[in-house]
């Protein structure tokens, strides 16, 4: 079966193929305004090569879920799923080689971004024998790979970041073919862009945007006005996939078609005035009763100085006081050992380390409510480490040598401590090295290369040393500590 689609014809009037065999390698980048035709080449693009390898489609405004009716696309509803389904979607998908497009369109932009992210993380951890060729399209890219820090929570950021750059940089030994699409390029990290071979630059206008386009194409600056002036549904391309000079291309016709509705022109109905104005005040009362309420306004706290709001939020979190008929506060010991408590529960949960930080730290919170618990001033970062330490399960170590590995994991940034701490309580306990199963548990993955990268990135910060024999056993030293893990 030949690997070449067409995805429309050149000035000349020749069709112009595009290898899918070395799109796989090489990856794709698509940049093109808002109605410059780029989601009609995405669509063209997936049309052409739907009979010839599985499809993965990250779609943040539901476009692309018509394709489910030509073409027999799953359609996964991210706003239906929780994380961890989101996650086992994922894995299903590459297990089962499903065409699937993920629809985000039910939720909010942070929520859509994170629900990306664990998906794209788990197709990329899928265990080796799934690793068979898909394309991975990422429409909007710039939302989900961001240059600059925007509105999004640093956590958000760094997770999308995290499953960009594994797509694009790391993902063709897994058989992940990257393909994104943005409207500014200015706007997509640039090791998320620099990692494609292959363009298709559509109509832009910033002058930011055409000079970066002019020059991943090879073009000379004055020759940026070029882009300028493409109609829609054309666009420049280049690349070992596509052609060695730079090409115009006219994208060809498609057969599915995106829900929204044709930007036409509809000239408005020529009723009366009156009738008009009849019409909108029609039984307005009554229409308005029967609409649901607003939310009220959040309430408005008088002014205070920093001490006394500070004062009022303590209060707040000990507990209403026994006069007023409430519970007795609780003590910090008994507040501590609760927090603990709820600490060491999540931390037996199966799969718990592979959800998100802001999903753990929420659940968290509930479980507080849930017992009249305050969180005791707990934000993220701290409960990232005293969970870290709870999936570490140090609880049964001598004292003295716990706080001693709790004081070496100071410098151990939040998302390795569970392994950090993992590894040197096995060498305490002199139990041997944690098999790769254990270590990937605690840090949240399946994947046997990131549990090396994990051990090599340890290794060059001085915090363990990794010794390996000739017959694939392993030895982990914990410098500081005197006991030393044996070998596997």
């Amino acid at each position: 079966m030949s690997a070449t689609i067409v995805i429309g014809q050149d000035e000349t009037g020749r069709d112009v193929p595009v290898d899918l065999e070395e799109l796989l390698a090489t990856r794709l980048l698509v940049q093109g305004n808002s109605g410059s035709g780029k989601s009609h080449l995405l669509r063209r693009l997936l049309e052409e090569s739907a009979e010839m390898v599985q499809q993965v489609v990250i779609d943040p405004e539901g476009d692309f879920v018509s394709l489910a009716d030509h073409f027999g696309h799953v359609v996964v509803d991210g706003a239906a799923h929780s994380s961890a389904e989101i996650a086992t979607l994922a894995a299903r998908t590459r297990e089962h080689r499903a065409s699937v497009v993920l629809a985000l369109e039910g939720l909010d932009v942070e929520q859509q971004i994170r629900c990306a992210a664990t998906f794209l993380t788990a197709l990329f951890d899928a265990p080796r024998e799934h690793w068979f060729p898909v394309l991975v399209v990422v429409d909007e890219a710039q939302m989900f790979a961001p240059a600059v820090a925007g509105e999004i929570n640093e956590d958000t950021r760094r997770m999308t970041l995290s499953a960009m750059t594994n797509l694009m940089c790391r993902g063709r030994k897994r058989g992940l073919a990257g393909i994104v699409a943005t409207q500014r390029l200015a706007k997509l990290a640039k090791n998320v862009a620099a990692e494609a071979s292959n363009f298709l630059m559509g109509r832009t206008f910033l002058d930011i945007d055409m000079l970066r386009a002019a020059d991943l194409l090879g073009m000379e600056r004055r020759q940026a006005e070029r882009i300028r002036d493409l109609q829609r549904g054309h666009f420049l391309g280049l690349g070992p996939a596509i052609t060695r000079r730079p090409l115009s291309v006219k994208i060809g016709p498609v057969r599915s078609g995106a829900r929204v509705a044709a930007a036409a022109l509809v000239p408005p109905p020529s009723a009366p005035p009156e009738e008009m104005e009849a019409l909108l005040h029609a039984e307005l009362a009554t229409a308005a009763a029967e609409r649901p309420p607003a939310p009220p306004p959040p309430p408005m706290f008088p002014s205070q100085d920093a001490d006394e709001l500070a004062e009022r939020i303590a209060d707040f979190d000990a507990g209403p006081p026994a006069e007023t008929g409430g519970e007795p506060r609780q003590t910090a010991a008994e507040r501590n050992e609760g927090i603990d408590t709820v600490l060491r529960e999540m931390a037996d949960e199966p799969g718990c380390t592979f959800q998100p930080s802001s999903s753990l730290y929420q659940g968290f919170l509930s479980r507080c409510r849930k017992r009249g618990l305050s969180s005791g001033g707990l934000d993220m970062n701290l409960f990232r480490r005293k969970f870290a330490v709870a999936v570490a399960k140090l609880d049964g170590l001598d004292p003295g040598v716990r706080e001693h590995i709790l004081q070496m994991g100071t410098s151990v940034d939040d998302d390795l401590l569970a392994p950090f701490l993992t590894i040197a309580r096995t060498a305490a306990e002199g139990y041997g090295s944690p098999d790769e199963d254990e270590l990937g548990r605690v840090y949240g993955t399946s994947s046997p290369g990131r549990i090396r990268r994990l051990l090599d990135h340890l290794e060059r910060k001085g915090l363990v040393v990794v010794r390996e024999d000739f017959g694939g056993g392993r030895t982990i030293a914990v410098p500081g500590l005197e006991s030393a893990t044996a070998p596997d």
